[in-house]
């Protein structure tokens, strides 16, 4: 179990990305990992997207910059893995969060870089969001929980930051 701590522990934002495209296999395992997140009566209804085509994060960076992302909002990650919830899950953004969780984890465990960025429920509520959605296929009502910027970091990170004290109660 130590190892797995070892990944918790050692788990950081990445905010500069090489270029270099991740190996479909390596994104498969990150996606993996998402799928087997925990969800509200098991209803497992989260779905996730992957972007690795060039004009695809152009269209998902220009949607989110002007949702005030900035310039690059997901840092020149090569590719984007876009986490939604159908609706009629009332935990939608409770499961979609664990997934994100879980791939983020399992990215380090790799040796990628990831970070968790916010704004996909506007962009599911946009007309874009609502046409990636028709142009895949998927029918009902999806909440965007989050995106995940995923690459291969620029400067990697290995500093581990104090953790807060008197954040643990036990009543026993």
């Amino acid at each position: 179990m130590t190892a797995l701590l070892d990944i918790i522990k050692g788990r950081r934002s990445c905010r500069n990305f090489r270029p270099d495209p991740v190996p479909k296999p390596l994104i498969d395992q990150v996606i993996e990992a998402g799928l087997y997140a925990a969800s509200g009566k098991g209803l497992q209804s989260q779905i996730i997207i992957a972007a690795t085509n060039r004009q695809l994060l152009d269209e998902l960076n220009a949607i989110n910059s002007a949702f005030g992302g900035g310039p690059d909002p997901f840092y020149g990650a090569p590719c984007v893995l876009i986490v939604a919830a159908e609706t009629s899950n009332r935990s939608q953004a409770y499961d979609g969060a664990l997934t994100l969780g879980n791939m983020m984890l399992m990215a380090h465990g790799l040796g990628l870089g990831s970070c968790w960025i916010h704004r996909a429920r506007q962009e599911f509520e946009s007309d874009f969001g609502r046409n990636l959605l028709k142009k895949l296929g998927l029918k009902g009502n999806y909440e965007g929980v989050g995106h995940l910027a995923l690459g291969y970091p620029a400067i990697p990170s290995s500093f581990v930051f104090p953790r807060r004290p008197n954040r643990v109660f036990y009543i026993e």
